[in-house]
């Protein structure tokens, strides 16, 4: 009787890592890459990952891998994003990934090693693997969370006025968003609140802004059925 022999594969988890982050014009939805320092792909941009080690779970992995080149402490929601098991997406042997969704808010300025940065999602080179598609597969899963959940918590400064909202929400989004149908839609849902505070007044003067911030910065439902469209 001859016994059956359970195929076992090599188990890697990687990580998107998102953030909207200024730029000379506008701001710009970014994820964090790096370098590859050896075959295959050597020199070509990858996102943070490794395999699963014994005694941990796919999301300890992601997480030792992601913060040795991103603090942990600045990530703001994390979840699990899609399994990749093309038999071919790694030429060296048969690997199986598992990605997860980062969020890092617009305000933070971490330092990064040598060998990583932050490319716009809208302009990527050429990337290792099958990682192009998972940041794509990322930016979507992002970009209908806005509509029907308050994640752009994990996107936005803990304290904001609308007019970076709106621009936060557009880079995020990939298309302009107009400043006073978001505020009306958010202060529907309940995610919006006012601090009573106002943000002080640029060189051209005018009336200070007034400062908002989200009611709660963990993730939640705010309309199910909702879908964010471009205005007009």
């Amino acid at each position: 009787m001859s016994s059956v022999q359970v195929p076992r594969f090599r188990h890697e988890a990687l990580g998107v890592t998102l953030q909207v982050r200024p730029n000379t014009l506008c701001s710009r939805l970014c994820v964090l890459a790096w370098r590859r320092p050896r075959d295959p792909f050597l020199g070509r941009w990858a996102l943070p990952g490794g395999p699963v080690e014994a005694g941990e779970t796919i999301e300890q992995c992601v997480r030792r891998e992601v913060d040795t080149r991103l603090d942990l402490a600045v990530m703001a929601h994390m979840e699990q994003l899609a399994t990749y098991s093309d038999p071919g997406r790694d030429p060296m042997q048969r690997t199986i990934g598992t990605a997860y969704l980062g969020l890092v808010p617009a305000d933070v300025d971490a330092c990064l090693p040598d060998e990583a940065a932050w490319l716009p999602v809208d302009a990527l080179p050429a990337m290792a693997f099958d990682h192009a598609a998972m940041v794509a597969d990322g930016v979507a899963r992002m970009r209908a969370k806005l509509s029907y959940t308050n994640v752009a918590f994990a996107l936005a400064p803990a304290e904001f006025t609308i007019a970076t909202l709106r621009d936060l929400y557009s880079a995020a989004l990939g298309y302009e968003v107009e400043a006073t149908n978001l505020q009306r839609v958010l202060t529907r849902r309940g995610q919006l609140v006012a601090t009573g505070e106002r943000q002080r007044s640029g060189r051209t003067g005018g009336r200070p802004a007034a400062v908002y911030r989200f009611a709660t910065r963990t993730l939640e439902v705010t309309d199910p059925f909702a879908t964010l469209r471009p205005h007009g």
